[in-house]
């Protein structure tokens, strides 16, 4: 457990009912005794659980659950319009399809763009001025190596990852001199989460083949690592990191042939 002797956290993690936010609060409910947790979630009755897992531990951790969706301009302003949030980790986001980009549904596409950008780009700037203002504060955005090597399928997705690491980079580059941190944590193959579920729009029995005959990574990797990253001293930002499972790596260019 790190030293708790430091001044207290409020730590907002988004998509916290499931995967990486799930765990990642377990986490810094374990390894910190000094904290507030602002849970984001559609499914309350999940987050419900999870803050009575993490008041079971009987530690000096306040937990606040705001159900709702990320992608309601709303619900996040009115949410977060008087938090003095020490990190927001941008947990939340999905991927819908893997099909080829001209057999698609546009509106899986237009939810891949309202959630994986747009909420994450306006909880971004809801949270933000606080942090400028007090001179502290670290960003965690969760991307994927999907936007840094292009994958059949994986179309709008990957383009909406690749936003996220370039919106981290522009960040950092904004925020330097504030004394505010930014990071980029880019997973590979992960189970553990309702990422694969969700892209197959509930069909479980493809969603577990992803992960047959390999070993992929496990939500509980990612929250260490996210965990590890926020607790970097002060004058040490960890721009990104990109996470494979040993089983994994970036393919070579693809070529076809006609015989």
């Amino acid at each position: 457990m790190l030293d708790n002797t430091q001044d207290k956290k409020h730590i907002l993690i988004t998509g916290a009912s499931s995967g990486f936010g799930y765990y990642l609060a377990l986490t810094y409910a374990r390894e910190w005794d000094n904290l507030t947790l602002y849970l984001i979630a559609r499914r309350k009755e999940k987050l419900e659980k999870l803050k009575q897992e993490i008041l079971s531990m009987q530690k000096n951790i306040c937990v606040e659950i705001l159900a709702g969706d990320i992608c309601d301009k709303e619900f996040i302003t009115k949410s977060t319009k008087d938090l003095d949030i020490d990190i927001l980790v941008n947990n939340a986001g999905l991927a819908r399809g893997i099909e080829s980009a001209e057999n698609t549904s546009y509106s899986d596409w237009e939810e891949m763009i309202a959630t994986n950008i747009k909420a994450l780009s306006h909880i971004t700037h809801c949270v933000l001025p606080n942090m400028v203002a007090k001179g502290s504060g670290h960003i965690i955005n969760v991307g994927s190596i999907a936007g840094s090597y292009a994958y059949r399928g994986g179309n709008v997705y990957g383009a909406t990852k690749a936003f996220v690491k370039q919106f981290s980079r522009n960040l950092r580059a904004d925020l330097y001199d504030k004394n505010i941190r930014v990071s980029n944590i880019e997973p590979g193959l992960c189970e553990g989460s309702d990422f694969s579920i969700v892209r197959f729009h509930g069909d479980k029995e493809r969603a577990d083949n992803v992960y047959k005959h390999t070993k992929p990574l496990h939500a509980k990797d990612i929250a260490e690592i996210i965990f590890w990253v926020s607790h970097q001293p002060p004058h040490v930002n960890i721009n990104s990191i990109e996470i494979m499972p040993t089983t994994q790596a970036s393919a070579g260019l693809s070529v076809h042939c006609s015989e």
